[in-house]
């Protein structure tokens, strides 16, 4: 009998948050080989399982790639939070240089746009953008209650308004999630993010989904225990998040923290759940 193929080398560029960590000990436990890129200014060692290989700034796509390449990597994932740099900001490399004059036409667009016109670039130089949820599936939402707090018929109205709203927020390439109370959205999320949007609002229910249209492989919607923390200072009756296409971080801390503070979490679909 053969012995199994080996998984092709992971190059896991990595941003800020937990997931680049997630996906460090994913491969440490399947034995799979893998090699980190951290993005200065948004990535942390100290929230990574090991050290970064090797770091690079934003525009450095020249040596981002030839980092990747002297050491083997095959698959390449994205993963962590990275804000939106204003490109006239950015130092850029030759590489890096060539790859903005390509792009920079679609900064008018928004970030699933900008996203899908970045991991073009990656598989053009020859390296396969995998998604983060074909090694992580078993962070992805289930549909149905996952606490033991459950929606009331006010709260399920507003997931309902708010799936809506987000769809059509997502569709406009805008932002994934929004915030619904007494069946009518009260806030959008921005350029800032979900946390800042939350520090807006009091009261509601926090509604999260992907893009229809996004590129699935980057930027799927996450909730985590910060999210709860931010959900109770806004006074939030719960949070429902699109069930397999939602990342759900540290759950079981998660829902521990939402059922004492009597927060409900869902894994929805269309609204239903």
């Amino acid at each position: 009998m053969s012995a199994p193929a080996r998984a092709p080398k992971l190059g896991i560029i990595a941003g800020g948050g937990a997931l680049p960590g997630l996906l460090v000990l994913a491969c440490q436990t399947s034995g799979r080989p893998h090699y980190v890129l951290g993005l200065t200014g948004f990535a942390d060692n100290a929230a990574l399982p090991r050290p970064a290989d090797s770091w690079i700034k934003l525009g450095e796509a020249g040596k981002a790639f030839d980092a990747l390449r002297e050491a083997g990597v095959d698959d390449v994932v994205m993963a962590g939070a990275v804000q939106r740099p204003k490109f006239s900001e950015l130092k850029t490399d030759f590489k890096g240089a060539a790859m903005l004059a390509r792009i920079a036409g679609r900064t008018a667009l928004g970030d699933d746009s900008l996203l899908s016109a970045v991991v073009g670039e990656i598989e053009a130089e020859g390296f396969k953008v995998v998604g983060a949820d074909s090694i992580l599936f078993d962070l992805l939402a289930p549909k149905g209650v996952l606490g033991r707090v459950v929606p009331d018929e006010k709260a399920r109205a507003d997931i309902q308004a708010g799936f809506a709203a987000a769809k059509a927020l997502g569709k406009a390439d805008v932002g994934q999630a929004v915030v619904a109370r007494d069946g009518a959205v009260i806030a959008s999320e921005g350029p800032d993010g979900t946390d800042a949007m939350l520090g807006r609002v009091t009261g509601g229910v926090l509604v999260k989904v992907k893009k229809p249209q996004q590129e699935r492989r980057v930027d799927l919607p996450t909730v985590g225990p910060v999210t709860i923390k931010n959900a109770i200072a806004a006074g939030l009756s719960g949070i429902a998040v699109e069930a397999g296409h939602s990342f759900i971080l540290e759950r079981a801390r998660l829902i521990a923290t939402a059922d004492e503070a009597g927060l409900f979490v869902v894994g929805a679909t269309d609204g239903a759940f």
